[in-house]
């Protein structure tokens, strides 16, 4: 899981740098309507799907009542709700990476057509469905803020799915079932641990390791352009690069 965690980190520190926060919420609000179009409801405890997208915009610092309009308007309840079509889009960057795209758009040729675009600028090239996906399995994970004791972490976690424990740059990740993310994490703010992030996310088995910086840097800016696609809910990246080469990049 190294690759993953360390484009997890690249990922972490450049959110925390991001000032694009208007743009950040448009995409947590889309899937919020999204998953309350697919429960039927308005009320997150109606759909595991529906209750992880609403944490994770209060994870973001979403307003509250943008987030429980948001379900209203997906479930139908109130007016204005767009109706969203998911697909996944997989191509290889420069060098050889691996990248799976997801997206949740009101227009899949627009959406198809952007994302091969960036692709193709980029000097990578967009791959038929399976080409990639094999590359990666779904896991569920559980940020913590710090470093805190792995064996407090174990302690409070494994009663709750918990399967591993991984360090990273400023945070620790807590690995799971995707369908045990909820009662991890629960179960690891029961502990008084700081959990500043959950989801389902798309973790490498193999990671192709970057140690040009050049390379590195045409890889990083074609997942920045892809993350910075409206309609791209989800970037993931099969990319292993370590820090002395990050520090080189020019992005």
């Amino acid at each position: 899981m190294a690759g993953h965690s360390k484009w997890a980190n690249i990922k972490h520190r450049k959110a925390a740098q991001d000032k694009k926060r208007g743009k950040q919420f448009a995409k947590l609000i889309r899937a919020i309507e999204s998953a309350a179009r697919e429960a039927g409801a308005s009320d997150p405890s109606a759909s595991p799907s529906l209750a992880l997208a609403v944490q994770k915009a209060r994870d973001a610092d979403v307003p509250k009542d943008n987030i429980e309009r948001a379900c209203r308007r997906g479930a139908g309840e109130d007016d204005g709700g767009a109706r969203y079509e998911a697909a996944t889009y997989e191509g290889y960057a420069p060098g050889g990476v691996a990248v799976l795209v997801d997206v949740l758009t009101d227009n899949r040729n627009r959406a198809a057509s952007d994302v091969r675009s960036l692709f193709t600028r980029a000097g990578g090239s967009l791959a038929e469905p399976g080409a990639v996906s094999f590359l990666f399995t779904r896991r569920g994970q559980v940020v913590l803020d710090g470093a805190p004791d792995e064996d407090d972490v174990l302690a409070a976690g494994l009663d709750a799915g918990l399967e591993d424990v991984e360090g990273g740059d400023g945070t620790t990740i807590a690995w799971c079932e995707p369908s045990a993310v909820a009662g991890l994490r629960a179960a690891l703010e029961s502990a008084g641990l700081a959990v500043i992030g959950a989801e389902s996310t798309m973790v490498p088995t193999v990671s192709v390791r970057i140690e040009d910086a050049v390379e590195a840097g045409r890889v990083l800016r074609l997942l920045d352009a892809l993350e910075d696609n409206d309609d791209v809910q989800e970037v993931y990246a099969n990319l292993d690069v370590d820090e002395g080469v990050l520090a080189d990049v020019e992005l």
